[in-house]
């Protein structure tokens, strides 16, 4: 890793251009830029989903002729292996490009080890510009792969006074336009949604990504229900607006592995407090999504039940990512103390394609 800051700008660019492919789907947000000698800009690209070219043979497609000296400045370390496409360092190396700059390493099994390959072809190779700014902004990718599982996200509106719900059972709504708005929109770049059967009998939600005027977005998550109940046909979740799955176990670990094995990424649990409790009590939450709304409604119906904290010195503890104010609302962006942005765990054999 280095400090070098002669890439921070061209990495920046890279990270913004990352951002112009889809979060969904098991493939990393990847965005390069090429630099001449001088290191002036003179090629971007971005990874637009599994099967299409990745960003670094999207920019390298855009030069008729290599320029000597270039450098190629990639927010992900460029793979190593054959899946749908080939191995980007083999085609950064056929393209002649003199130095290679990178920002987090590819800690694929199959993919990973690219850094190697370029320095074996006499390439020079910077790694760790801006690292911290990519590995968050790659935070859901490079969990799920280290820990084996979907990314977890626990998302929850809540009145200040920590309920979910009045008295009598009524939380529609408790957010305000502005929160739905933008849960919405998170909800179409989710690979899938879950709530337990409980919520979805009582609440009957639909789960699906819709715009302000009603409109569905053109990507929905799967709909993914969790426990052993039987579940009416005739629930809005079974419409024919997006796919849906219920997953006839209470057992998490073994949901959460089927759901890696359909190619899920990142899952958002949405309730109700029962589920949500669970997920926390396990340990399984790896990010905090929390809408709080400037009302007070007291009663029973608070956001969680019980995780296992019995005394002040069991609390868990969380680390306030970001905030943002949402028309009256408060959006809290929060993970475990404990957890770094990339969590630490065995490496998946995963393949990036």
């Amino acid at each position: 890793m280095t400090q070098d800051n002669r890439f921070d700008a061209a990495m920046r660019r890279a990270l913004e251009l990352a951002l112009r492919g889809p979060a969904r789907g098991v493939n990393p947000q990847v965005g390069a830029v090429i630099l001449d000698r001088n290191l002036n800009i003179i090629s971007e690209g971005w990874h637009e989903g599994s099967g299409t070219p990745h960003a670094e043979v999207m920019a390298l497609s855009q030069l008729a002729m290599m320029p000597d000296g270039a450098t190629a400045v990639v927010t992900l370390e460029p793979c190593n292996h054959t899946g749908k496409t080939g191995p980007c360092s083999q085609a950064l190396i056929a393209a002649g490009v003199s130095r290679v700059v990178y920002a987090s390493s590819d800690i694929g099994i199959t993919s990973g080890g690219g850094a190697e390959t370029l320095r074996a072809a006499g390439i020079e190779v910077i790694s760790g510009v801006l690292k911290a700014e990519a590995d968050f902004q790659a935070r859901v990718w490079l969990t799920a792969a280290k820990q084996q599982r979907p990314f977890v996200t626990l998302k929850w509106a809540t009145t200040i006074d920590g309920r979910t719900a009045a008295a009598d059972g009524t939380s529609q709504w408790i957010s305000g336009l502005e929160s739905r708005a933008d849960v919405h929109l998170r909800r179409s770049q989710l690979d899938a949604i879950l709530v337990g059967t409980g919520t979805a009998i009582t609440d009957n939600p639909t789960l699906t990504a819709r715009r302000p005027d009603g409109s569905l977005y053109p990507t929905q998550p799967l709909r993914v229900v969790l426990g052993d109940r039987s579940l009416p046909p005739t629930l809005n979740l079974f419409n024919n607006e997006a796919l849906s799955l219920h997953l006839r176990t209470r057992d998490l670990n073994q949901a959460l592995r089927h759901l890696w094995e359909l190619g899920i990424k990142h899952v958002w649990v949405e309730g109700g407090p029962g589920v949500a409790s669970q997920f926390v009590k396990h340990g399984l939450v790896n990010e905090y999504l929390i809408y709080q709304a400037p009302m007070l409604l007291g009663g029973p119906n608070a956001s969680m039940q019980d995780i296992g904290v019995a005394t002040m010195s069991q609390a868990i503890k969380l680390q306030i990512l970001h905030t943002q104010k949402l028309g009256e609302d408060l959006l809290i962006v929060a993970a475990p103390a404990r957890e770094s942005t990339a969590s630490a765990a065995s490496p998946l054999p995963l393949e990036v394609n």
